[in-house]
């Protein structure tokens, strides 16, 4: 069972989460909030899986909401404003709805949020799971345990894999959607890791296959909260 709140300043938008989630068995919305902070002051009483968030709220906005919790329940942010899909990625979303959206689209969301939940802090295991990464006139079969991290250099990524490099012009957002959520991690602007892979982890900085790889202010709660760091 997921257990899970919505907090959106608009009634209709909070009525249609309500109206979806009672459609779904393995979902129990414990609560509705229209005032962020009397959402927060819930989050300090129980504790939850999944929130479903809007961005622009009056008192303080979703993406400020975010950065006060701790631990971090899985987020789904929703909105009716595009632009705020990059950042909300880099706050390891979960996903990103947009406002009206379908029932469908919310049935997905939900699934990824489910395995998320069910693979918190244990990486998959099967090695023969594999993604197709094309860099210009090939494609790749690329085995999910072989990549070490994501690396964004301008216009370019370049995925380190355990015995070679692929260089790849996409962007971060993009290429992290074809990655399994509860194997990776973004820990910078210009950086997606490994989890299985990570062998150390320090304020500003962690090592992958020996590598040094930054940790960015933004990225550095996240991180302890995925990996159950206290």
């Amino acid at each position: 069972m997921i257990t899970c709140i919505a907090i959106d300043d608009e009634p209709k938008a909070l009525e249609v989460i309500e109206r979806y989630c009672q459609k779904i068995e393995s979902v129990s919305l414990r609560a509705t909030f229209r005032e962020p902070l009397k959402a927060i002051a819930f989050l300090n009483r129980e504790k939850i899986d999944l929130i479903f968030l809007d961005i622009n709220m009056p008192e303080i906005n979703g993406m400020q909401l975010l950065q006060t919790l701790s631990p971090r329940p899985l987020i789904i942010f929703t909105t009716a404003y595009s632009q705020y899909a990059v950042e909300s990625y880099e706050l390891n979303a979960v996903d990103y709805l947009l406002k009206p959206a379908t029932f469908e689209r919310f049935l997905m969301a939900i699934n990824k949020a489910g395995a998320a939940l069910a693979t918190k802090n244990t990486p998959v295991t099967n090695d023969d799971a594999a993604v197709f990464i094309k860099s210009g006139p090939q494609t790749y079969r690329v085995k999910i345990g072989e990549i070490l991290y994501l690396e964004k250099n301008g216009n370019y990524i370049t995925v380190h894999l355990k015995d070679g490099n692929i260089l790849i012009r996409e962007n971060m957002s993009d290429i992290f959607d074809l990655l399994p959520a509860p194997d990776f991690i973004r820990v910078h602007k210009s950086y997606v890791v490994g989890i299985r892979h990570i062998s150390m982890i320090e304020v500003h900085q962690l090592i992958v296959n020996g590598e040094k790889i930054p940790v960015g202010s933004t990225y550095r709660e996240s991180l302890r909260d995925r990996l159950g760091i206290g």
